[in-house]
């Protein structure tokens, strides 16, 4: 148990620090509201109204998403084996070769098809 104090102790401090530093904005922050405070930020945009539904959302982010969820898993997978290619031997580097094929074959596929460029 004396191995887990100081990452208990630092755990402790940062939580410490977050709560601490969420209070003293609450208690010696500015409280000068107006409408322009009030209102959604949107990068700059002015927010458009909107239904009750929630409108029409963009597909393109959801494919920025869902490529970003591909390619990080695929650092997910790449980094282990790296770590560990001395021991692994060569049937590994055989799964390995196909597994970057496959993921180098989705990215020349999203590549042509646009999906890279955003407007």
């Amino acid at each position: 148990m004396d191995l887990y104090l100081p990452i208990a102790v630092l755990g402790v401090i940062a939580a410490a620090f977050a709560f601490g530093s969420v209070g003293m904005a609450l208690v010696l922050g500015p409280r000068r509201y107006n409408r322009a405070k009030l209102q959604a930020y949107e990068c700059g945009i002015e927010p458009a109204v909107q239904s009750v539904s929630g409108g029409r959302f963009p597909i393109k982010f959801y494919l920025t998403a869902m490529l970003f969820i591909v390619f990080d898993i695929e650092i997910v997978f790449l980094y282990p084996w790296a770590v560990s290619f001395g021991q692994l031997g060569v049937f590994a580097l055989v799964e390995m070769v196909l597994f970057m094929g496959a993921v180098f074959a989705a990215y020349a596929y999203v590549w042509r098809r646009g999906g890279l460029a955003w407007d």
